[in-house]
C-alpha cells in the first residue's frame, strides 16, 4: 500500500554530478553506444568551437582501451579554458566549467560569436559520466593539470611544466557503471570528423587509434570546404549539373548552401547549424526547401515555352539531389541537448529569402544548366504522377493495402505489434529452416526470393510494381509514400535474417536502401534490426558453442587447448530449425543489431560506389578497406 503522506521530506534535490548520473539520458540521448560516443562528441565540439572563434587550426583525437573500456582524448591548439580564479565560486574557472552545470563563455557571444555547444553543460556531463578526467591546459607559459573521478576533483589544479604553447587536451574514460557500451563507434566517428573538416576548411583533424597493436593514423582536411564536401557526397553518382554554391550574410547569420543535381531518384540533404549535423533537419532545411521548390517553378512559368503537362510538386524538384545546407547564427534553439533539430522561427524565412534570390539568379544567368535541372524536374513529375496511377491500381487490387496478405508469408497469430516480429529471410533453405524452427505465436516469416531490387537506380514506377517490395510493404502493413501509416504497422521487430557471407551483406545493404529511401520512419522508430546468425559452430566432445566473430572463436579455441571440431557456416540454410532457433532466432540467446539511420546512410553511400558507374571510385574503396576484409568467398 503506498504512503498517503506526501510531503516535504520526500522531496529530493540533486546537485551536481548526481543529477547527470541519475538521470543521464537526459544530456546524452541514452546509455548505450550512441550515448557513449557522444562524451567524446561534446569534447571534440569544444575544440571546433575554438576552430570557429580563429583560434585553433589543429585537433587530435586519440583512441585507447583500459580494462576493457575504451578512453578518448582531445587536444587542441587553442586558447586554452581559462585556470585562474573566479572569485564568487572560490574556484578556478577550469573547475567551475568541469563540475557546474550552465558554465561557460557561450552565454554573451563576446568570447564566442557563434559556437555548436550552447547550454555550458558539455564538459560537465562528460566529467560526471566518467570514472575519471584529466584535463591539461597550456596556457600562459604554463601547463596546468586537474584531475577528476565521477564529477568530483580529485587534484587541485596543479603546475605541471612550463611551455610556449596554448591548448587544451582532455582525456576520459566512460564509466562502466552508467555504459552498457564500452567502445567508441569508430565508423561514425570517422564520418563526423570527415563532415567537420570539410565545414572547417583550413582545420587539420587527426584521428589516431592506439585500441590494438597496429597503431592506425587518419588525417582529415579540406581546403575547398563545401565544394570538397559536394565531390564527397556526389561520389560515383553521374552529375547533371554542376555544384552550385550559395553564400551569404544577413545581420548575424550566415548561410552557405552547396547543391547539385545527380542521375538518380531520391534526394540527400546533409544540414548543419554552427558546423553540427541536424540529423532531423529543422527550420532552415523547411526554408531551403521552400525556396528551391519556388525558384524552379518561378523560372520554369517565365522561361519554359512548352507546355508541362504535369503540376510541379516540391518532392519534384529535389529528385537526384544532393545538397549542404550550413547556418551560422548566434542563440540557436535546438531539440535537446543533442541538437538534431533547429527549431528557430525566423531561420526559415532568412535561409528561403537567400536561397530563393541566389538561386533564381544562377538559373536566369546559366540557362543551359537551367533547361537541364528543368528537364529533371520534368520527368520526376511525371514519374510520380505514373507512380501514383500505379498505385491507385495497386489498391485497388489489395496489393499494397487491405486485409489480404501474401501467400508467402508465414505469418504468427499474434495481434499485438509490440509483441510481434518478422524475419525477412534469404533464400528458400534458410527459410524452411526459419520457418520450422521459428515461435509461430509471435514471430513471422517473410522468404525473399533473390535480389531486391535497387532502388536507388529505379523510377518510382518501377518500385511499385516489383513484386518482392509489394509483399515486404504489404507485410507491415503500412502502406507507402503518402499512404504510409505507421500506426498501422503490424510488427515492431522487423528482422534481416541474411547469410553472414557477401551475398548476404549485399541483400542487407539493398533492404537497407529501400528501408532508408522509402520506409524511414521505421528506421528513425527503432523498429528495424540485423540478425546476427554465428560464423562457426565448434564441437568438444557432446559440447557445443557459437563463434559470431573469429576473436570469438578464438578464445573458445584457447579454452579447449585447440583441440574441437570447427564447421564454418556458409549460409543460414546448413542449419537445422533447432539450430537456427538457438543461435538466431531466440530472444534469450540472439544478438540483433538494432539500426540506426546512421548504418542505413553508410550503407547507401557504399552502395552507390560499389555498384555504381565510377571505377575508379569503387577501385579506392577497395584499396582502403581491403585489410578490413575478415572472409572472402571464391
Amino acid at each position: 500500500m503506498s504512503d498517503d503522506n506526501y510531503s516535504a521530506k520526500d522531496i529530493v534535490v540533486l546537485s551536481g554530478p548526481l543529477g547527470i548520473r541519475k538521470r543521464p539520458a537526459m544530456y546524452i540521448g541514452s546509455t548505450g553506444s550512441s550515448g557513449f560516443l557522444h562524451l567524446l562528441n561534446e569534447i571534440i565540439d569544444n575544440a571546433v568551437d575554438e576552430a570557429l572563434a580563429g583560434y585553433c587550426n589543429r585537433i587530435v583525437i586519440t583512441l585507447s582501451r583500459e580494462d576493457g573500456v575504451d578512453v578518448g582524448e582531445v587536444s587542441d591548439n587553442g586558447r586554452g579554458i581559462p585556470v585562474d580564479a573566479m572569485q564568487k565560486e572560490g574556484k578556478s574557472a577550469l573547475e567551475v566549467i568541469m563540475t557546474s552545470l550552465h558554465s561557460g563563455a557561450k552565454f554573451n557571444n563576446k568570447i564566442y560569436k557563434i559556437s555548436g555547444g550552447l547550454h555550458g553543460v558539455g564538459m560537465t556531463v562528460v566529467n560526471a559520466l566518467s570514472e575519471y578526467t584529466s584535463v591539461k591546459v597550456k596556457k600562459d607559459g604554463k601547463v596546468y593539470e586537474q584531475k577528476f573521478s565521477r564529477g568530483v576533483p580529485i587534484s587541485s589544479l596543479e603546475i605541471i611544466g612550463n611551455t610556449t604553447e596554448t591548448g587544451t587536451t582532455v582525456k576520459f574514460r566512460p564509466d562502466s557503471e552508467i555504459f552498457s557500451a564500452n567502445a567508441f563507434d569508430t565508423v561514425i566517428l570517422v564520418e563526423r570528423l570527415r563532415d567537420l573538416s570539410f565545414m572547417n576548411p583550413g582545420l587539420k583533424i587527426t584521428l589516431v587509434d592506439e585500441r590494438d597493436e597496429t597503431k592506425t593514423e587518419k588525417v582529415f582536411y579540406s581546403t575547398n570546404g563545401m565544394m570538397d564536401f559536394i565531390d564527397y557526397i556526389r561520389g560515383s553518382k553521374e552529375p547533371l549539373s554542376k555544384p552550385i554554391i550559395i553564400s551569404k550574410d544577413i545581420d548575424t547569420v550566415k548561410v552557405d548552401v552547396a547543391l547539385q543535381y545527380v542521375n538518380t531518384y531520391s534526394e540527400e540533404i546533409i544540414s548543419f547549424v554552427n558546423k553540427i549535423k541536424t540529423l532531423e533537419g529543422g527550420t532552415h532545411v523547411s526554408g531551403f526547401r521552400g525556396a528551391l521548390t519556388r525558384a524552379i517553378t518561378t523560372y520554369l512559368q517565365k522561361n519554359v515555352k512548352k507546355q508541362v503537362g504535369v503540376s510541379i510538386e516540391g518532392e519534384d524538384t529535389r529528385e537526384g539531389l544532393i545538397c549542404i545546407v550550413s547556418v551560422m547564427m548566434q542563440n540557436p534553439e535546438f531539440e535537446g541537448q543533442t541538437k538534431e533539430k533547429l527549431g528557430n522561427t525566423t531561420i526559415k524565412s532568412i535561409v528561403e529569402n537567400i536561397v530563393y534570390g541566389e538561386l533564381s539568379y544562377y538559373l536566369e544567368e546559366n540557362p543551359a544548366e537551367a533547361g537541364r535541372i528543368i528537364e529533371k524536374v520534368v520527368r520526376a513529375a511525371e514519374s510520380r504522377e505514373a507512380a501514383k496511377r500505379a498505385r491507385e491500381l495497386s489498391r485497388k487490387k489489395n496489393i499494397f493495402e487491405g486485409s489480404v496478405l501474401p501467400g508467402k508469408l508465414a505469418d504468427c497469430t499474434e495481434n499485438d505489434p509490440q509483441k510481434a516480429e518478422i524475419f525477412i529471410v534469404e533464400g528458400d533453405s534458410a527459410a524452411g529452416s526459419s520457418k520450422q524452427g521459428r515461435d509461430r505465436f509471435y514471430q513471422a516469416i517473410l522468404p525473399l526470393r533473390g535480389k531486391v531490387l535497387n532502388v536507388e537506380k529505379a523510377s518510382e514506377d518501377r518500385i511499385f510494381s516489383n513484386a518482392e517490395l509489394h509483399t515486404m510493404v504489404t507485410s507491415f502493413g503500412t502502406g507507402i509514400k503518402e499512404s504510409f501509416d505507421i500506426e498501422k504497422l503490424r510488427y515492431h521487430k522487423i528482422i534481416f535474417l541474411t547469410d553472414a557471407d557477401v551475398d548476404g551483406s549485399h541483400i542487407k545493404t539493398l533492404l537497407l536502401t529501400f528501408f532508408y529511401r522509402y520506409l524511414k520512419p521505421l528506421i528513425e522508430k527503432g523498429y528495424v534490426y540485423a540478425a546476427q546468425p554465428p560464423l562457426y559452430k565448434i564441437a568438444h566432445g557432446k559440447e557445443v558453442k557459437y563463434a559470431y566473430s573469429d576473436t570469438e572463436l578464438n578464445k573458445i579455441m584457447e579454452g579447449y587447448g585447440g583441440k574441437a571440431n570447427v564447421n564454418r557456416y556458409k549460409g543460414l540454410g546448413e542449419m537445422n530449425p533447432e539450430q537456427l532457433w538457438e543461435t538466431t532466432m531466440n530472444p534469450s540467446s540472439r544478438v540483433l543489431k538494432r539500426i540506426t539511420i546512421k548504418d542505413a546512410q553508410l550503407a547507401d553511400s557504399i552502395f552507390s560506389i560499389l555498384m555504381g558507374i565510377n571505377v575508379d571510385e569503387r577501385r579506392k574503396f577497395l584499396e582502403e578497406h581491403s585489410t578490413e576484409v575478415s572472409f572472402l568467398d571464391v
